[in-house]
């Protein structure tokens, strides 16, 4: 009798291991999380939860990847507790939460963000296209440890610098399937407030900032001229200084408009936000997001102490820093020419940082066969419970959604519109 019962055990052992079995880690639900060492001295760490939706299997639901931006911002922080997760920043259920639908899988990427950390800083990636192989690293390390997930619609989601290192993400993995390195039911790509291509973002602060009435003309001069410097900086190859001349212009911006969020124009930032390397929507909320990652979250999932969470990695930040100006067009043109991966872009009619005009600009510049037919196609609005939450537009595998009342966070700031849009996506939300 003792026998069988050990054969029992060994059995679901051995299916656990196969299958990673669901446990109860911190807020309702099934979850799983853990480290993947996406390369010698490189460990990334992910957070999934399965969908709360009522089906028989959680496979008969989309999986949801999330990359948040920064670059250095934490998904499994950030996106999940900021944002749509299923507990807000207080332990709040919340209502609009993804999980309700599909499961979703939030990642600390690139390596050195949240919880995500590398053996020796010189470890850390400094090009867009190395995160994007340790992502596809990544995701060949989860597949082998969820081989459930495999055939499971896959729905990548993305938001401001992630909507850098999507794209390259994306077509990676696309490609790595097609030369059957590995299974992945990949359908789509979405950027969302996304910093694919940044001088088109930032040369769009300043008219954006004008006609809101935030700045005058003589502030829109200082910026717009702080904005050429960086313009000519990469001209001349010189991306360094065009970073650092950003960053100068950032602080131009924020003097001119007396410190207004750039993630959100309705919105002005204390000294205590404007002076601090954790930028937050929130300063306040962002020290107890800090709190409860590197307290009870981290004890509920069991993270070794030299383990420090950080809403926004420097080291990363810095480390990406002659990168981080460069645009993907060509990456996105790429995907939609040669892919058949559903792409997308959201952007929040609040947000500055990643302004919707620049936004309409860079896609303007996009070329695949369908460009006619989307540039020709009818623009409808999203309507609501009799109020028009925004705005979308398609051509061939391409749409783009203009979200109201939104600023950078568009699933928190509009939860109706982002549900809207996730159930266009995935046929669920």
């Amino acid at each position: 009798m003792k026998s069988y019962r050990f054969l029992f055990l060994l059995l679901i052992a051995v299916l656990c291991w196969n299958l990673v079995c669901a446990k109860s880690g911190y807020g309702p639900g099934e979850q799983d999380w853990g480290f993947l060492d996406v390369r010698p001295g490189g460990h990334m760490f992910y957070w999934l939860y399965y969908t709360a939706a009522d089906v028989a299997n959680y496979t008969e639901r989309p999986l949801a990847l999330w990359l948040q931006g920064g670059p250095g911002a934490s998904s499994t922080g950030r996106g999940n507790f900021e944002e749509f997760g299923p507990l807000d920043v207080h332990d709040n259920e919340r209502n609009w939460t993804w999980v309700k639908d599909m499961n979703v899988l939030f990642i600390d990427n690139p390596l050195g963000s949240g919880f995500s950390y590398v053996d020796n800083i010189t470890l850390l990636p400094s090009k867009n296209s190395e995160i994007a192989e340790d992502s596809l690293e990544f995701m060949k390390l989860f597949y082998e440890r969820h081989r459930e997930f495999e055939d499971v619609p896959l729905h990548i989601f993305s938001q401001s610098y992630g909507g850098k290192m999507a794209p390259e993400f994306a077509l990676e993995l696309y490609e790595a399937v097609q030369r059957e390195e590995i299974r992945s039911n990949l359908k789509s790509v979405t950027l969302g407030s996304p910093w694919t291509s940044p001088m088109d973002s930032v040369f769009a602060w300043a008219p954006l900032m004008l006609n809101m009435g935030i700045i005058d003309k003589d502030g829109y001069n200082k910026i717009m001229e702080a904005v050429e410097r960086i313009s000519e900086y990469i001209e001349n190859d010189e991306w360094n200084l065009a970073y650092k001349q950003w960053v100068n212009t950032s602080y131009i911006a924020l003097n001119a408009s007396e410190n207004i969020n750039f993630y959100n124009i309705l919105k002005y930032l204390q000294e205590e936000d404007v002076n601090s390397e954790e930028t937050t929507d929130n300063q306040q909320n962002n020290q107890t997001l800090y709190s409860l990652m590197n307290g009870p979250v981290k004890k509920a999932l069991g993270i070794e102490e030299h383990i420090k969470w950080g809403s926004q990695k420097s080291d990363i930040f810095v480390e990406l820093s002659s990168d981080f100006l460069k645009p993907v067009i060509d990456i996105v043109s790429e995907l939609l020419s040669n892919t058949d991966v559903k792409v997308s872009v959201i952007s929040g009619q609040l947000d500055l940082i990643c302004a919707t005009a620049g936004a309409v600009n860079w896609i303007e510049k996009l070329q695949w066969s369908y460009r006619k037919e989307y540039v020709s196609a009818p623009r409808n609005s999203i309507r609501i419970d009799n109020n028009i939450e925004g705005y979308e537009k398609s051509g061939g595998n391409f749409t783009m959604y203009w979200v109201n009342r939104a600023g950078h966070m568009i699933p928190a700031d509009n939860p109706n519109a982002m549900s809207y849009i996730l159930k266009q996506i995935t046929n669920y939300g």
